[in-house]
């Protein structure tokens, strides 16, 4: 019985920026436990990638190409995203994000507010547009991608942070409002992942060492590594569970951050 409750068979999921990187992870898990999947993405090759994952993965793969940046494109692309899917959605990973690494003293407000608009403002907006079909159908899962910096400051990562931070409490948020009607809202927090997007940091002589000293487990985490997780809160397996922010790290978070037994607050780990 309890393998029942991990199986997507004819479940209908989105998976936002599922072309590559951590999006492509989770979308690999969700085709590979049956669902049937659209990848939405900047990319103008997504559909070719959508055609190979899923002959790999052994189920259907869509591409829809969408800035979500421009919120203009967002509605259309998730208005065809939907259709592709036969009209039903059971599933929206909010995946889609993106990093400026740059200092608070040298980043351009035009650079924070991209930064929001694609990791916060799209993901509202789509939050919104799932959670109209699937609270009318009473079920539904949104998983939304959160990071280390939904919990902390991190360095150098103003913009993301707050957009992190924000993605914590609008999962919470959201879960109140819906989880009466069937559909749970919950995050992962994903730890320091072997991407694209940290290729910079892997190549920082002094940092990569620092942080990957950090991680308990040894390694920095994989594509593979998103698999069970994005299965379980996208499954039955997850249906009393929402509101939460769920790290992926290899166990840094729990080195990070520890209870104070005098006051009961948090303190940071150095």
């Amino acid at each position: 019985m309890a393998q029942h409750l991990f199986d997507l068979t004819g479940k209908k999921a989105i998976v936002t920026g599922g072309g590559r990187n951590l999006g492509k992870g989770i979308a690999e898990g969700l085709l590979q436990a049956g669902a049937e999947v659209v990848l939405l993405d900047i990319s103008t090759d997504i559909g070719r990638t959508a055609e190979e994952m899923g002959k790999s993965g052994g189920h259907r793969a869509h591409g829809v190409q969408c800035d979500l940046t421009e919120r203009g494109q967002l509605p259309q692309a998730f208005d065809e995203a939907v259709r592709l899917l036969g009209g039903r959605l059971d599933i929206l990973f909010n995946n889609a994000g993106m990093h400026d690494r740059r200092a608070c003293l040298d980043l351009p407000v035009e650079s924070w507010d991209r930064v929001i608009e694609l990791n916060l403002n799209a993901v509202y907006q789509l939050c919104q547009l799932a959670g109209r079909l699937m609270v009318a159908q009473g079920s539904g899962k949104i998983v939304n991608t959160g990071s280390m910096l939904s919990f902390i400051g991190g360095y150098n990562a103003t913009a993301y942070a707050a957009s992190k931070g924000a993605i914590a409490q609008l999962t919470k948020s959201l879960s109140n409002e819906w989880a009466a009607s069937g559909v749970q809202v919950n995050a992962i927090a994903p730890g320091y992942m072997d991407t694209d997007m940290n290729a910079d940091l892997k190549k920082d002589p002094v940092r990569y060492p620092q942080v990957s000293a950090r991680i308990p487990a040894g390694r920095w985490g994989t594509l593979q590594d998103l698999h069970g997780i994005a299965v379980f809160l996208s499954s039955r397996a997850s249906d009393y569970v929402t509101g939460t922010v769920i790290p992926v790290d290899g166990g840094i978070f729990g080195q990070m951050i520890s209870i104070s037994p005098v006051n009961n607050t948090l303190t940071t780990q150095k």
